[in-house]
Order: structure tokens, then sequence, then C-alpha cells
């Protein structure tokens, strides 16, 4: 059967440009297995640079609200969580996790020489790279080649999205990313992508073997994970939010106990350069309400101890406000932790030191690469050393 690529490509939104790369089918072929820990781990991107100063607020600190005379988050306005913090009022949900003792938040985050470029710094963080490295592979990729060698299914880490972020691409392994279990499944059952996966291809070509191999992979693995999202699907009401239909979609996996350990989702666009107080609303009550029932879920389920909730995002704002009541690229940002199975709660260090900036941004105290030491070697129970390429050290949060 001869097919042109165009054609192929057209056929199915299975074969997306990921699929045709010679170390992702190898990455399906290779013998893997895991170190199943019952842990899972969920990645929540805040994509665009979420506003770190508007999510936990200093609400005493008069140099904020000078800065800020028209997007600031009054202090009657805020969630209290300390004398000296509170919480966006658009995620009352947090502020009831933070007095659970299910939330954990580590401030001043970031990297030394930072980069304000949307896609640079996002790499940065997807790779878990110096400012002036550039690095092909992501940190959970890289955990996958390190941590997997045996397994059936290429389902270790799963991509809620129709394109596998670079954090989730290792050398020899990735994640495989979708949307909808039933969509996945619906595609690989066409026709053409069917005769492509399973008649027989007479090929020298190494990379055209690789390929029709996949293709029956792919059709397997669909069918297994579409299976699995039936096995114990969620009764809870999630939001109609993209976000909610992605928690829900995780939700269902985890509750199958299907053997991945690491789910991937991004949620914005946070790049509020303008009407940023809006926007910013609109997301975190999308975030909020998502958050909350899939918590809910997990608890009611027995999961709850086990899984955690991990944000980042690419970088934070500008401590000022500029004309357009928004915030412009900034550097250090905070991240949040939930999760019933945290060893420490609460705010984890002090607020952003608004006396001290570099050029009106943040200083960041803390580095992210020590965060995704700290869960893989605690949580994911790896090698953390040999994933990002030095010892970084670790917390004590989990």
């Amino acid at each position: 059967m001869i097919i042109t690529r165009k054609t192929f490509l057209q056929t199915t939104s299975l074969a997306t440009a990921s699929f045709l790369f010679p170390n992702f089918l190898k990455a399906l072929t290779l013998p893997e297995a895991i170190a199943m820990n019952g842990k899972t781990l969920i990645i929540l991107q805040f994509t665009g640079g979420n506003d770190g100063l508007n999510t936990i607020i200093p609400i005493k600190n008069d140099i904020y609200y000078k800065s800020r005379n028209q997007i600031s988050i009054k202090e009657n306005d805020a969630l209290l969580l300390t004398d000296e913090a509170g919480i966006n009022p658009n995620l009352k949900f947090f502020k009831e996790l933070y007095d659970n003792g299910e939330l954990a938040v580590m401030n001043n985050v970031g990297y030394p020489e930072p980069n304000k470029s949307h896609f640079r710094s996002m790499d940065i963080w997807h790779s878990a790279s110096d400012s002036d490295q550039f690095v092909n592979t992501g940190w959970l990729g890289r955990y996958l080649d390190e941590a997997c060698h045996d397994c059936t299914n290429p389902t270790q880490a799963i991509e809620v999205d129709d394109l596998l972020s670079l954090a989730m691409k290792g050398e020899n392994k990735k994640a495989i990313a979708f949307k909808d279990p039933k969509k996945l499944f619906d595609n690989s059952q066409e026709s053409l992508y069917k005769k492509l996966a399973f008649d027989n291809h007479d090929h020298d070509h190494d990379l055209a073997s690789y390929l029709y191999s996949t293709l029956g992979n792919t059709v397997n693995n669909s069918e297994y994970i579409f299976k699995e999202s039936k096995v114990k699907p969620t009764d809870k009401v999630y939001p109609t939010t993209q976000i909610g239909k992605d928690f829900k979609t995780i939700a269902s996996l985890i509750k199958s106990d299907i053997n991945t350990q690491v789910y991937y989702l991004s949620v914005g666009s946070f790049d509020t350069h303008t009407n940023q107080n809006q926007r910013q609303t609109q997301l975190f009550q999308s975030i909020n309400d998502a958050v909350e029932v899939f918590t809910k879920d997990m608890k009611e389920n027995g999961k709850f101890n086990d899984v955690m909730i991990m944000t980042f995002s690419e970088f934070g704002r500008r401590v000022a406000q500029n004309a357009s009541n928004g915030t412009d690229h900034g550097t250090a940002n905070q991240m949040f932790f939930i999760s019933g199975g945290l060893k420490k709660k609460g705010l984890l260090n002090e607020l952003p030191d608004l006396n001290n900036l570099n050029d009106g941004d943040l200083i960041y105290k803390e580095d992210f690469r020590k965060v995704y030491a700290t869960v893989l070697k605690r949580w994911l129970n790896t090698n953390d050393n040999k994933i990002l390429g030095k010892d970084n050290g670790y917390y004590d949060f989990i």
C-alpha cells in the first residue's frame, strides 16, 4: 500500500509529528519497566507567566500597594493565610487546602540569569537546564529514560494535550499525549489507520519498519487507555471548562489503577500585560473549581495521600504594574504543592523581598531544580542526580 505523507497526516489526529521521529518510535518498542511506588505526580503548568504577587499577596507590604495602585489585591479582599500573607480571593478552595494542611507554597523560586522570553524560559523549566544551556530532553522524559525498563505500554507518563511538551521527552522514552481517551481510541479505529498498522509491509528501511510497528502499538495502547478510563469512571460533576475536563480524564485513569505515575496538563494564558485582574480572576476560578472537584474525588476514593499536584509558571511578573493595568514579564515566582501526603504544609519560606529588587524584578532564592530533585527522589523514588546531572539537594516538605 502506497500513501503520501500528506494523506497520512490528514487521516488521523494520532499521526502527529512526534510519532515521526525515530527516537520516539524506538521508545515505544524498547522493553521498559518502571519502579511503581504507588505515588502519582500531576504537573499543572500555568502557561504565560502567572503574577505571583497577586496570587500570594503580601498584605502588609506598602511597596506592593504603592507599586500597584490599580491592580493590587486589597487586604480585606485577600483570604488570610498568615498575618503577613493572603491568597487570591478566587482561590477559595486553595485556602481550604491550606487550612487543612494539604497545601504547601514555595516562594521565590527561579534560577540564575533568568530569561524573560516565554519560549526560552519554558524550555529552561522543561529541560531543567542552566539559562545558557540548550538541552533537547525534558526532566520528566529523562525520568522515563532512567526508570523505565520493561513495561508493556508506554503509559507511565501522560500529557493531557494534543502535543507533547519538551518536559515529557527523553532521549529514548517519551510520554504519550492525548486530550480524550475515547477520541484517541476512535481515531485509532479508522480504517486507513488500522490498515497501515496491521497490513503486511515489506520495507528494508529501519524508519519505515519502526513506523508501522509503532502504528500497531498505538492502536493497541489507545484501546488499553480507553478501556482503563472506563473501569472506574468518576461520578463527580466536573466543571465543563477545559481544565475541568482534563482533571476528569486524569481522575478516571487514576481510579482505574493504570500504570501512569506522571500526568501533565496546562492552563493559560497568564500573559497579563493588560487588564490583569479580569484575566487572572477567570483563570483562577476555573483552576479552583477543577482542583476542588478533583481533590474531593481523590479523597473519596482513598487516593489523595498518594497524589500530588505541583504547579509552576515559566516566570513571574514585574513588581510594578504597567500603564495598561497589567504587568510585564518578570522573574521569580511561587510553586504550589497539593496532597494529603505532605510532610510540611503552609508557606515553606519567606515572602518576596520587595526592598531588594534587581531592576524592578524579584530576586530568586530557591532553585527550581532543587524542587525537581526533591520530587524525583522523595515522591517518584528515582535517581535525581542522574536525571538532573548534578546534586541539587532536597527540601523536606515531602
